[in-house]
Parts: structure tokens; C-alpha cells; sequence
């Protein structure tokens, strides 16, 4: 089994705070070429490097996952985010922020998850909202199967009618915002995928000094294992290393649809569990 060492493991981590957690074709090659071992080897060796970046302060117990993506052949870190004094069901879990990461990155085909544990059943219905959900492979330290297996009689976006998947939805055509934002962030917005409350929505978490942050609404057919804007974000904060507290935030700017706001209070309910004097600024989009 290919296994990384603690002093590269420490470089490795090192890498992934300033890529926040991204891992490139070529970067993948030199890797196997070390470990001389096949991507799959890789993928799981690099779960260790993962779950470092787990912020688990409930349950403490670490999660890691890394998602492949098979058309760029770059590979995306997760880990599980947990907020104290809030409810457990506002956790993200490690294979959200592994598909979240890579999401916000570009993917396009998600082929492969490797995870620390056996996906918990929230997960697996949050995977089944892949376009790739059918073929997904999925591979446990000690196990390889498809997440069709470990999901039987699934139910999912078919059974409402949604002809869009996450990771392979259209973009919403942004016709009027009630305030000016950055390009990145309508960029975002544009590409969160909401097909069943229509509540296009986006996050962008301005820092003193560690750049910027976005999140994503994605939602889920079985609706509870959606990924709200505001975890979304936090998880990249997390990916990068950092705390809110760590973060120096300056500004933060939640966007949503005119008429289908339901984020308000998950991010406030998120943001709570830090007890920073954190301010939000809400702004409504109309779109096509």
C-alpha cells in the first residue's frame, strides 16, 4: 500500500493550504512517480493529507476525502467542518467539501471518491446528485465499490423531475442585482445550482490579507443534505488552513434570489457559532 511519510506528508499539507486543497494533473504524476503506485494508491494516500484539515471540535473525529476529477485529472481535498453550539445537522461533511472544493474549481466529471470512512447515508445522497452518481467509484481504505451499490433504489433528482446535476447544470442569467458585486462573486452566483427552491444564491468572504473566499448553493433533491453559500465558503476557508478568527475578515457579502431567500438564517445560525461580531451584507438578484 502507497503510503506518504510524515515529513511529506507535512509538505504535502503545506501545498494544499495555498492551492486550498487542489492538486493538478502533473502534480498527481510526480506524486505516483514517488510513491511508484497507480492513481488509485494515490488518491487514498493522499487521504491522511486531507483530513488534517478537519475542524471537528464536536465530534472530533477527523474526515478526509478526495474527489477526482477524470476529464481535467486534477484531484480536490475535503474534510469535515463542524460548528460549535449549533446544529449538527449544519456540519459539512468531508465528501460535500471534497465535491464542493472541486465544484468552485471547475470540475466537470467527478469519477472517483476516496474517504477516510464509509460514507454516512447524508452523504451518499448528496453524491447521488452527481452527474456522474450512476458510475461514481468510490474507495474506502479497505474497500472499492460504486456508490450505486451503496445506495440502492436511490432516490434523486429524476424522481423530480430535474433534468440538471451538480456539476452539469446551465448557468441563471443574472437580469438586475439590488447592489453592485465583484465579478467573481456573480460569477458564483451564476453558477450555483438550485433547481428545486430556485434560490440562486452565492457568498463571498472578503480577508484582510488571505484573499478571498466564495461559496456555492447546492442543492439536493432530498433537500437536508443541501450545501448552503455559507458553509460552502467557511469549507474553503478551512481548506486554506484557516479559522474565521484566523481569517481577518473585512467584508461579507450574501447574494440570493428576489423572492426565493431561504439563507439568511443558516448563515447567521454558522456565523453565530464563532462569536464574532461578523456583519453581512444581503443583496437580492433577479434572474432569467
Amino acid at each position: 500500500m502507497a503510503v506518504f511519510n510524515p515529513q511529506q506528508i507535512k509538505q504535502l499539507q503545506e501545498h494544499a493550504k495555498l492551492s486550498r486543497g487542489h492538486f493538478s494533473k502533473a502534480q498527481l504524476s510526480d506524486l505516483r512517480k514517488q510513491l511508484d503506485c497507480n492513481l488509485e494508491s494515490l488518491l487514498k494516500a493522499l487521504l491522511p493529507v486531507a483530513a488534517t484539515f478537519s475542524q471537528a471540535p464536536i465530534s472530533h473525529f477527523n474526515v478526509g476525502a478526495v474527489a477526482y476529477d477524470k476529464i481535467s485529472g486534477d484531484a480536490y481535498l475535503g474534510a469535515n467542518l463542524e460548528f460549535s453550539h449549533q446544529a449538527l445537522s449544519l456540519v459539512v461533511h468531508a465528501e460535500q467539501s471534497a465535491i464542493n472544493n472541486a465544484w468552485l474549481n471547475g470540475a466537470k466529471e467527478i469519477s472517483a471518491m476516496a474517504i477516510t470512512d464509509a460514507p454516512c447515508g447524508y452523504c451518499r445522497q448528496f453524491m447521488n446528485e452527481l452527474s456522474t452518481a450512476q458510475a461514481l467509484n468510490i474507495m474506502l481504505p479497505s474497500l472499492n465499490t460504486q456508490l450505486s451499490t451503496l445506495l440502492p433504489s436511490a432516490f434523486g433528482p429524476q424522481e423530480l423531475d430535474n433534468s440538471e446535476r451538480l456539476l452539469a447544470s446551465s448557468e441563471a442569467q443574472i437580469t438586475s442585482l439590488s447592489s453592485e458585486i465583484s465579478e467573481s462573486l456573480k460569477f458564483h452566483l451564476q453558477s450555483a445550482y438550485a433547481p428545486y427552491s430556485k434560490n440562486i444564491s452565492a457568498v463571498e468572504i472578503c480577508t484582510v490579507s488571505s484573499g478571498r473566499f466564495y461559496g456555492r448553493y447546492a442543492e439536493n433533491a432530498a433537500y437536508s443534505p443541501s450545501l448552503s453559500p455559507m458553509q460552502s465558503a467557511l469549507s474553503q476557508l478551512a481548506l486554506a488552513g484557516l479559522t474565521l478568527e484566523q481569517a481577518e475578515v473585512s467584508r461579507i457579502t450574501l447574494v440570493q434570489s428576489e423572492g426565493f431567500e431561504n439563507q439568511k438564517a443558516v448563515a447567521e445560525a454558522v456565523l453565530d457559532s464563532y462569536g464574532l461580531d461578523l456583519q453581512v451584507e444581503y443583496i437580492t438578484a433577479k434572474y432569467v
